[in-house]
């Protein structure tokens, strides 16, 4: 049985081919190009690949998930888990902010990091993810409800997904960021981006960070969490948009500059590969598989950016 996220997917490839091959287009044009119609012509052509992809595949990729399947919750239910979702983000996030605070305020009183300094910011970044864990764990704890995350060891064909999924967001990246560009629209700035840019070695030291913490604590919280709490009673399908938008919003706090419209972009291209990690884990059921990806896709990243910053790139 073909699922629906598939059949979302090859018209998305189909319509995206469309307005990215419009908007190069458009784009070649204004440059003065004197072929703009074949950059156009290869982008509308590599939607219409990856649609037809999805339709070949559609009997390898079968059913996303049981839930999918079977009767929707009454509204009751679907409403309290709602609820208890938005109130794990708001528990996760105060969590963060007390173990970070607390403990990089007694790292400076220990001597053992400086305040403000280099050393310090990555130490308030590592406890803040130490956090996060610590919250989706007290909640499991009381609750009693472990089965929400799955996690084992991966198969070849995870690894394979995982692959996968890292070329996925990071084409997306860039296609995103192609398209705010030619729509000039400025995205704002990621306050570990601006730290990085005043002192490149901070990405480095971030690297190692976004995949040992950014992306299994991010993924606990998104993914293990709230798409698990949702999963029950809403389907897999409301669960993965709800948790990337979820997921997507929380970015607002760690945003500078761009106005209400470049926040607004940012939220955006974060909630779309947030979709991607979503679906990876429902077709999986293994948090490890979004972690890694999550993980490695910011670690290209930063070590883009260091790159950038330190004129390798």
């Amino acid at each position: 049985m073909v699922n629906d996220l598939v059949v979302v997917g090859g018209i998305l490839h189909l319509l995206g081919g469309l307005v990215l091959g419009s908007l190069v287009h458009q784009d070649a044009t204004l440059r003065g190009s004197d072929r703009p119609l074949a950059p156009a012509v290869g982008a509308l052509l590599l939607g219409l690949v990856g649609a037809v992809g999805y339709y070949l595949l559609r009997d390898r990729i079968g059913p996303l998930s049981p839930d999918a399947d079977r009767t929707r919750a009454p509204t009751g239910p679907r409403l309290l888990d709602l609820l208890r979702s938005l109130l794990l983000v708001v528990a996760v996030f105060l969590t963060a902010t007390a173990v970070a605070g607390l403990g990089a305020g007694g790292l400076v009183a220990a001597g053992v990091v400086t305040a403000g300094g280099l050393e310090y910011r990555v130490a308030a970044s590592v406890l803040q993810f130490l956090g996060f864990g610590v919250a989706v764990a007290g909640y499991l704890a009381i609750t009693d409800e472990w089965d929400l995350v799955e996690v084992r060891v991966p198969t070849l064909r995870h690894l394979g997904l995982i692959v996968g999924g890292l070329v996925v967001l990071v084409v997306a990246q860039v296609v995103m960021a192609r398209l705010l560009t030619v729509l000039e629209v400025q995205a704002a700035q990621n306050q570990v981006v601006a730290t990085g840019q005043q002192n490149p070695r901070y990405f480095l030291y971030m690297i190692p960070v976004a995949v040992l913490l950014v992306g299994p604590f991010e993924e606990l919280v998104f993914r293990g969490g709230v798409q698990g709490i949702l999963r029950r009673t809403w389907g897999p399908g409301v669960a993965i948009v709800v948790a990337s938008i979820l997921f997507g919003s929380v970015h607002i706090f760690a945003l500078l500059g761009g106005g209400g419209t470049g926040q607004l972009a940012y939220i955006a291209v974060a909630a779309t590969l947030g979709l991607v990690l979503g679906y990876l884990y429902e077709r999986t059921h293994n948090l490890v598989v979004p972690a890694v990806v999550h993980g490695l896709y910011n670690a290209t990243l930063f070590a883009v950016q260091y790159a950038s910053a330190t004129g390798l790139a």
